[in-house]
C-alpha cells in the first residue's frame, strides 16, 4: 500500500504511554504524538483543512497566494499545502520564534517576514496586523486567519478527538493540551464530551498569556512575553471556546523546557516546549487521580525547531532555565583560586609608588585599598599606566589622590553565577566578607581558573 502524495499521511498520530517522566502518577499518562505528523506539528491537520475549504468556497484560486501570521507550525502545514497544489505562500512570524522555524519555512519555498513580539495586536508592526495587511494588497491571495477561521476547531472535532476516543476505546477521562487559537483543545474537547460527559479538560497556559486570568474570574488582564513559543495568546481568538474548558494550569518556561527535556531523555520522545508545558500540565493535574483514571495530553510539535533554545544549554542558562554546569560559592572559588594568599592591599596615605612596587613583588594587578578595616577605594594596572602616560611622578602621589572606588563586597556564599555578574570590564574583583572579619579577593582570572578547573573534572 502506498499514499498518493504527502498530504494524505497527515493524521492517525501514534499515542504512547509516559513511563520514567510519569512515575510519580498513579494513573495513566498518554501521550498523543502529533509531532509525527509528516510536517512535524498538529498544525498539518488544519492546514491542508483550510486550504481545502478556500478551494471549495472559491476564497483560494490557482496561482494564488496564502498570506499567514504563525508561530511557524501552521505556516509549515500550509507551505506543505501550497507547494503541492501550486500556491505561493508568505508568513508573518515574531522575533521570539526559532531560527530554525523560520528556516524550515523558507525551506518549502516561503517568503517570511519577521515582526515584533512586543508590540500590541493590534500595532501596524503585529504579524496579525502585517500578514492581514498584506492580503488585502495582493491580488488573488488567501488569508486563512487560523485564529479566527472555524475550519481550525472543525478539523480536531473531526479527526483528531475520534482518534483519541478510538485509541482509548472510550476510557479517556482527560484531556490536556496547550491552547494558541483554541482550535485543537476546544474541538477535541467537544468531541470527547459529546462522546462521555465525565471527561475533564485542562488547558496549559504560559505565564503571561491571557488566557489562565479570564478562564479564572472572567476579566482580561494584561499580557506579558514569555518564552514558550506557538501556546498562549495577547487576544482572544473565535477557535477558543472557553465553555469546554475543566481547568488551566499556569505553566513556568522553565518547567516546560525541562520537561520537554526530560521527555527526550527519559522517554525518548523529542518534543518541543509547548509539549513540555501540556506534560507538566497533565502531571501537576493527574497528581490527585485514581490509578484507574487515563490522561491524553497532545503532543503538538517536534524538539528539531528548539534545538537552539530549549535544546541548546547555553541558551538555556542564558535564560536561567538551566543552572550553571559548576556549583560554587565565593568561600570555594576564593579558597580554590590559583596561588591562593594573604589579602595584599594598600593604604590611602602610601605614596603611588610604594603600592605600585607591592603590585609588582606580588604579581597582582589590582589593589584593594584599607583605612583601618574599611575599605575606600582600589587601584588596578589600568589607572597605574594611566598616570604613566600623562608623566606623573608616582613618588608625589598617594593612593588617595588617584584611587578608584573600592572594589564591590559580596558574602561568602554568594553563588558562582552572581560572582560572574559581579565581574565585569570595569569591575575587575570582588571581596569576599569573612565570617571571622577580613577580606579575601577573587579576580577576574582567578575567577577563570576555578571555573576552568572545576568544568574539566
Amino acid at each position: 500500500m502506498w499514499h498518493e502524495n504527502i498530504l494524505s499521511v497527515i493524521g492517525s498520530t501514534p499515542m504512547v504511554r509516559l513511563n520514567r517522566v510519569a512515575a510519580g502518577v498513579r494513573c495513566t499518562i498518554l501521550t498523543k504524538c502529533e509531532f509525527m505528523n509528516p510536517g512535524g506539528s498538529v498544525k498539518d491537520r488544519i492546514g491542508i483543512r483550510m486550504v481545502y475549504e478556500a478551494e471549495r468556497t472559491g476564497k483560494l484560486k490557482p496561482g494564488g497566494t496564502i498570506i499567514e501570521g504563525t508561530s511557524g507550525n501552521t505556516g509549515v502545514g500550509l507551505a506543505i499545502t501550497a507547494a503541492l497544489r501550486g500556491y505561493k505562500a508568505i508568513f508573518t512570524i515574531t522575533d521570539k520564534q526559532s531560527r530554525e522555524k523560520i528556516d524550515l519555512l523558507k525551506a518549502f519555498g516561503a517568503e517570511v517576514i519577521v515582526c515584533p513580539t512586543a508590540v500590541a495586536p493590534e500595532d501596524p508592526r503585529s504579524y496579525y496586523s502585517v500578514a492581514k495587511r498584506l492580503s488585502e494588497e495582493i491580488p488573488n491571495s488567501y488569508y486563512p486567519n487560523q485564529y479566527e477561521n472555524l475550519e481550525n476547531q472543525k478539523t480536531h472535532y473531526q479527526t483528531t478527538g475520534p482518534e483519541i476516543w478510538k485509541d482509548t476505546d472510550g476510557k479517556v477521562d482527560v484531556f490536556v493540551a496547550g491552547m494558541g487559537t483554541g482550535g485543537t483543545i476546544s474541538g477535541v474537547g467537544r468531541y470527547l464530551k459529546e462522546k462521555k460527559a465525565s471527561v475533564k479538560v485542562v488547558g496549559a497556559d504560559p505565564i503571561g498569556s491571557l488566557y489562565h486570568q479570564y478562564f479564572r474570574t472572567g476579566t482580561v488582564g494584561t499580557a506579558h512575553t514569555y518564552k514558550t513559543e506557538g501556546i498562549g495568546e495577547d487576544i482572544f481568538p473565535a477557535n477558543m471556546d472557553f465553555s469546554v474548558l475543566d481547568e488551566v494550569v499556569q505553566v513556568p518556561d522553565k518547567e516546560a523546557f525541562l520537561t520537554a527535556r526530560r521527555l527526550t531523555r527519559e522517554e525518548g520522545i523529542f518534543a518541543g516546549g509547548s509539549s513540555g508545558s501540556a506534560v507538566w500540565a497533565a502531571l501537576e493535574y493527574a497528581r490527585n487521580l485514581p490509578r484507574e483514571a487515563v490522561v491524553v495530553v497532545l503532543l503538538p510539535d517536534t524538539g528539531t525547531r528548539n534545538l537552539g533554545k530549549v535544546y541548546n544549554d547555553a541558551w538555556m542558562r542564558e535564560n536561567l532555565f538551566l543552572d550553571p554546569p559548576v556549583r560554587l560559592t565565593a568561600r570555594e572559588i576564593a579558597s580554590k583560586k590559583l596561588g591562593a594568599r594573604a589579602m595584599v592591599g594598600a593604604s590611602p596615605n602610601e605614596s603611588m609608588l610604594d603600592a605600585v612596587h607591592r603590585m609588582k613583588e606580588t604579581e597582582i594587578g589590582q589593589l584593594p585599598v584599607f583605612e583601618e578595616t574599611a575599605v575606600v577605594g582600589s587601584i588596578v594596572e589600568e589607572k597605574v599606566l594611566d598616570l604613566l602616560m600623562m608623566g606623573k611622578d608616582l613618588k608625589k602621589l598617594l593612593v588617595r589622590e588617584v584611587m578608584g572606588p573600592p572594589f564591590p563586597v559580596i558574602m561568602p556564599e554568594t553563588p558562582l553565577d552572581q560572582v560572574a555578574a559581579t565581574i565585569t570590564r570595569d569591575v575587575p574583583a570582588v571581596l569576599v566578607r569573612q565570617p571571622g572579619g577580613g577580606y579575601s579577593i577573587i579576580t577576574r582570572y582567578d575567577l577563570l581558573y576555578t571555573v576552568a578547573s572545576a568544568a574539566m573534572l
